[in-house]
Formats: C-alpha cells, structure tokens, sequence
C-alpha cells in the first residue's frame, strides 16, 4: 500500500497547522471583530463595533441637535494606564483644521491686509510653480478650493521637523513643482495648498500663522484648551495618545511633527472646544465680525469652488452640499482621525475625534447624521484603507512565514532530484532557472514597489502599518531561500547530465 503522506509532507502539514493554530489563538479578538457583524440597534452599540472593526482605542463625539449639545465618549485616551477619553480629552484635528486657516483669510480680506484673487507670487516671490515647462500663477482662492494644479503627492515634500523655519522649507520644497493641471481648471485635493496660505498669512500679518489664528479665531470664540502642534509646546496632560494598527490592534505611536504642515492638519483641540466653533458654524455667539466670516465661509462662488461632485463643492475648508446646505469634512494625521458634518439649515452637527488613523469617525458620524434624521444607520464598511492594508499585509505575513518554514525544511532534508533521463534533467534543468529568474525578480520587486506606485519607504513607516515592512522582510528572506535552492537544484541537475 502507497503512504498517503512522505516524511517531508507531514511535516508541511504540521509546521502549516502550527502556525494557524498560533495566529489564531494570538489573534482570536481581531478575527472574532471581522467575521461578527456586530450591534447597530442604538448609537453606542455602533460606536462600539465600529470602533472594534477598526481596532480605534478612543472616540470622543460631541452632538448637537437643534440649540441641545450631547457629548459621547467612548474607549481609552491612553490603553496602558487605562485613561478613559472624555469631553476634555484632546485630539490632533487632522484636515478638518483647514476650516480655521480658511477663516483667517476671509477675516484678512474684510480687514483689507489681502484679496482671495492675489497671485501668490503677491506675498511669496520666489513661488514658481510650472506646467509643461511653462511657469504659471496660482491665487489665493485656487488654494483654498484645491484647484491650484499641486499634485497630491506634494504631501511627500512637507519636512519632519519642529524648528521655526520648517514652513519655509515646506514652501521651498513645492516652489518650483510641476503642477498636473492648469491652476482653476480642476479639483484636486492637496494638502500642501493649506500650507501656502499659512505662509501667506504670516506675510501678510508680519506674525506666526497660529498666533494670528489663536488670537483671532481661537481666544475669541472661547477655545481656550485648543492650540497648534508644532513640536515646541509642553505637551498636556489632556492629550490623548495616538495609535496605529498592527495585525488587527492598536499599537501605541507617537508619530513624528510636522511644523510646516500645522495649516493644514494639526490643530490639538476636544469636544467640549469644537462645541463653541459649532455654534459658530450655526450663527451662534456674540462677535459679530466672526461669525460674518463664518458665514462667508459657507458660501459657494460656482466659478472658484473646486466641484467635487453633484451640488458638492470645496470651498474655504469645507466640503459643502449646495443643495442641502450641509458642511462637512474628514481629517487623518498618522495617528489620529476626525469627521464634522453640519446641518445648517436643521441646526444639526455631528464631530468626531479617534485617535489612530481610520475611518471609523467618518463612519460613526456619518451613522448618527443618518440616525437624527430617521434613516437606517449603515454596518461597517472595509473601504478603510489603513485596516484594509493591515489586513492583506497580515496575511502576507503568514503566508512568508509558512513558505519560509517550508524551504528551511527543505534545505535541512537536503535537495533530492529524481532525474530518470536527459530529457527529464533538462526540462527540470529549464524549470529551475527560470525559478531562479523569477526569484531574483521577485526579489528586485519587493525592494522597489513602493515606487512604482507612486510612494516611498518614508511615506510607508510615517503613515501605514508596521506589517508591510514585517512582509517585505519575509517576502526577501523567501526569495533569498528560493535563489538558494534553485542554484542547488542547478548544480545537481548539471551534474547529473
């Protein structure tokens, strides 16, 4: 009777067991998270599967519904020392900061100090961007609505740092970028655009960008525990600690600073803050001149709005619905996440505050919004991109290892060829060398793909999961083992013949 298995086939089959046994007892919460669908029958349920989908280990909401405010808190500001988040927990905004930097320029234009049809080259001489060699000029209103041309990719050129000239050096790094298309013609969201007008609002201020805007939006509207991230600061002891995923969890992140780019996403600030710059959105307060240049902020001039879609435009920070005349916006910095949406005409508003990286507040505010106007709320959606990249990468991670494992087998039991004839040895002769090509291949790609999407090493470790370094790592040692044995299965087939 024929063995059902060789030696070297059980052993595949227990080393691939063992390691699904292992990650299965590891990981038993991440996988129970993705296959349950979880409770969406009331708004903590939903937060709360939504939050365990995505791995996120705090949520702080702030609601406010016709002149009545809510606040909801949910998770941990910090897991180690089990800190729970709460109205006073403070989180990075991301890019629903925009709306602040936007309001600064309408307040300078009311106050004569600019004009939003100032070319930049105005305030910033050596700006020269180009478009086919050509050199162009970008105005202020073609930042603010993110049709300047700037490429998305720009966000590459912002430097880590936290000394005081970090915004100039930004500014110099995209001086001279080659722009995709010609400044006014299309919408094309770009982070970098926020950080030019910070530098222009200093020029025309003669004072830092987040002294202009603390004393003039921030102290104003009472959001005293609110202020910019640039490094230099004490850090307070109300900031929550940011995170990332890694393989389905939360892993703790202090991810680096970004002076030059503090326009455009690091605003620190907590529900109990966003509630006054609500009201405000909603006519609400007690300084008149501020909330004109709310207002303002709210309109929309069809022919400088960047269309994003049917009766959407972005325009002054916002992603407005003409229509409905509902503003909104989303924000991710490496380590936090955020999602406003509000109702002007129903006085509704939703903010929502995470802190790792992830659609989770998009999707928990997008939910409530449905919820307070009577819709179904929506199960969690994998469009995520981080929890999706972990996900693939993570069992890409299994994957190497189980085939690491495998040819670690295989090069300890020692290569054996069963070559019957000339015809078999070269046929197998051929076989391997192409391995070998593909392996060495291979092995070029996993160093280079990055690239080839338009990406870097940088850009990975700052922003996505640890696992798709872990995988590269794994996917080079199992070319290397492959290229290993290939040119051993060579020499002896060549032996042989």
């Amino acid at each position: 009777m024929k063995k059902i298995l060789s030696k070297t086939g059980t052993s595949t089959v227990c080393v691939i067991l063992l390691i699904v046994i292992i990650t299965t007892i590891v990981c038993w919460d991440e996988l129970g998270s993705l296959v349950r669908t979880g409770n969406y029958d009331n708004t903590d349920s939903m937060v709360k599967t939504i939050m365990s989908k995505s791995a996120t280990p705090g949520v702080a909401v702030v609601l406010l519904n016709q002149g009545k405010t809510e606040y909801k808190n949910y998770g941990y500001a910090d897991v180690n020392n089990k800190k729970r988040v709460t109205e006073e927990s403070l989180f990075e905004l991301g890019s629903t900061t925009k709306a602040f930097t936007a309001l600064a320029v309408i307040l300078l234009e009311n106050e004569g100090y600019l004009s939003r049809s100032d070319s930049i080259t105005d305030y910033i001489p050596s700006f020269e961007p180009t478009i086919k060699g050509e050199k162009v000029n970008i105005t202020i209103n073609q930042l603010l609505a993110h049709t300047s041309g700037i490429p998305p990719w720009s966000i590459r050129l912002v430097p880590e740092g936290t000394t005081e000239d970090m915004l100039e050096k930004t500014i110099h790094n995209v001086s001279d970028i080659a722009l995709d298309t010609y400044p006014g013609t299309a919408y094309n969201y770009a982070t970098v655009n926020y950080d030019i007008l910070a530098m222009i609002i200093e020029k025309a201020t003669g004072k830092r960008y987040q002294d202009y805007v603390t004393e003039n939006i921030l102290v104003p509207l009472g959001m005293t525990d609110s202020y910019f991230t640039t490094g230099q600061e004490k850090e307070s002891d109300k900031l929550t600690k940011g995170y990332r995923v890694l393989f389905g969890k939360d892993l703790e992140y202090d991810a680096p600073r970004y002076y030059g780019n503090i326009a455009a996403g690091y605003l620190v600030t907590n529900s109990k803050d966003l509630e006054r710059w609500i009201n405000a959105q909603m006519g609400i307060g007690d300084r008149p001149d501020l909330l004109n240049a709310i207002q303002q902020s709210h309109q929309v001039d069809i022919k400088t709005a960047g269309y994003e879609d049917e009766n959407q435009y972005y325009s002054f920070g916002w992603s407005i619905d003409t229509k409905n005349r509902v503003v909104s916006h989303s924000g991710v910095n490496p380590n936090y996440s955020s999602q406003v949406i509000i109702n002007l005409e129903k006085q509704q508003a939703i903010f929502v505050l995470a802190n790792m990286n992830s659609t989770a507040p998009s999707q928990i505010a997008n939910n409530i919004y449905e919820s307070m106007n009577g819709n179904p709320m929506n199960k969690f959606n994998y469009d995520d991109v981080y929890v999706l990249i972990d996900m693939i990468f993570s069992f890409l991670v299994i994957v190497a290892v189980v085939n690491i494992c495998l040819k670690a087998i295989k090069l300890v039991r020692g290569i054996k060829l069963n070559i019957k004839d000339e015809k078999t040895g070269v046929r197998k002769l051929i076989g391997s060398s192409v391995r070998l090509i593909l392996s060495i291949m291979f092995l070029a790609l996993v160093f280079i793909w990055p690239y080839l999407f338009n990406n870097n090493y940088y850009m990975i470790r700052v922003w996505m999961s640890y696992s798709i370094f872990i995988w590269m790592g794994l996917a080079a040692i199992n070319c290397i083992l492959s290229i290993i044995i290939n040119i051993k299965k060579i020499v002896i087939i060549r032996g042989s013949l």
